[in-house]
């Protein structure tokens, strides 16, 4: 624990340290607004497709729950039983991988090829969804149309700031514990553009709140993000729900997983570590940058610190990154589990939510 002075010294040097960036944020603040105002204006081309798009985004680096709200309503799209297979389509730029343009996720691709998040998906639900990249997400979805007709809804991941594509929804999420209104652009900040630019929502979501947050907090949240937005938009707050842990292979079992080493390459783990050490016992957390290329030596490094009663347990998106890594004696041997991790709407706003996309024509 850092003592009272350590604290003091390490505070002024962040504040002087933000004061140091906070021109820097200015400058760059200042040339996203301007992308935006020529957007806004007109002078830069943009793409209303004719089949509905919903868009799913943020205006900070970093983790905010993208995945597991396109998940969400990945599920709430396959609830409508009268749905066609691939009548919808989920399209990311494919952070991370290796290939460009547009591509269709298939069996044979790895995180090398169309990145972890959209072969996360893959794994969950391509036996019924379109998982596609492609950085240009206008010619994307005009492929989507010309050669795949069966696509009537597109999900766009991360595509806040993409202002080549209109979608039809914007849905905007801020971390609860970390929300826009409190932070500043790149590089004193987090966000990707002035806090102003929350206007293009047509609703915002507060994700990872607590699920104990009082309707006072609530309302205190909403008062805060109200000057950011239009007056129309409906503010939603949402939680995470983890599930079982999943074994990676079909011997192992998670009934008596208790003592655990944890893996992750998020944003921020805080969350999740958070949640380990109440429901496990936690013996040690290796955390890895967002999106990190497992190397073989890597996960080596992590079974030596595995012992007898003790399980590996990562994320979804790690999965699919380790386990291609695995030997088939090692799958099916060795304690490793994902820990799947949804979006819950506190009490009140799903049915909300429900309504909105509803209106929308999802």
């Amino acid at each position: 624990m850092l003592k009272k002075g350590n604290v003091t010294k390490l505070l002024v040097k962040q504040l002087v340290l933000f004061l140091i960036l906070l021109p820097f944020s200015r400058i760059y603040g200042l040339i996203t607004g301007i992308r935006n105002l020529l957007y806004n204006r007109g002078l830069f081309e943009s793409f209303k497709p004719d089949i509905l798009t919903v868009s799913v985004g943020n205006i900070t680096v970093g983790g905010t729950g993208k995945t597991p709200m396109i998940e969400y309503l990945i599920k709430r799209h396959r609830a409508d039983k009268s749905v066609r297979p691939f009548d919808l389509a989920t399209l990311s730029r494919g952070y991370g991988r290796r290939t460009t343009g547009f591509r269709i996720t298939q069996d044979q691709d790895t995180a090398e090829t169309v990145g972890d998040e959209p072969l996360q998906l893959y794994r969950k639900f391509g036996r019924r969804v379109r998982v596609v990249v492609g950085e240009r997400r206008a010619d994307a979805i005009q492929h989507l149309q010309r050669h795949y007709p069966e696509v009537r809804r597109v999900l766009l991941d991360d595509a806040f700031q993409h202002r080549a594509v209109q979608p039809h929804l914007n849905l905007l999420l801020t971390d609860y514990n970390r929300p826009f209104y409190a932070d500043h652009p790149f590089p004193a900040g987090r966000l990707r553009e002035n806090r102003h630019g929350a206007r293009r929502a047509d609703a915002v979501i507060v994700t990872k709140c607590p699920g104990d947050l009082t309707v006072q907090e609530q309302d205190r949240i909403q008062v805060l993000i109200r000057p950011y937005i239009r007056p129309e938009t409906p503010i939603f707050f949402a939680g995470l729900r983890y599930g079982r842990p999943v074994p990676f292979g079909s011997v192992t079992s998670a009934e008596e997983l208790r003592d655990v080493v944890l893996v992750s390459g998020l944003a921020n783990a805080d969350l999740l570590e958070q949640y380990v050490q109440q429901v496990f016992v936690l013996w040690e957390h290796f955390r890895f940058a967002d999106h990190y290329a497992y190397t073989r030596a890597d996960l080596d490094r992590l079974l030596s610190r595995l012992a007898p009663g003790v399980g590996l347990l990562t994320t979804e998106k790690d999965r699919v990154k380790l386990d291609a890594l695995l030997t088939p004696d090692e799958r099916n041997r060795l304690p490793l589990y994902s820990l799947p991790i949804e979006v819950e709407f506190l009490p009140g706003y799903e049915a909300k939510f429900d309504e909105l996309l509803q209106t929308t024509g999802y």
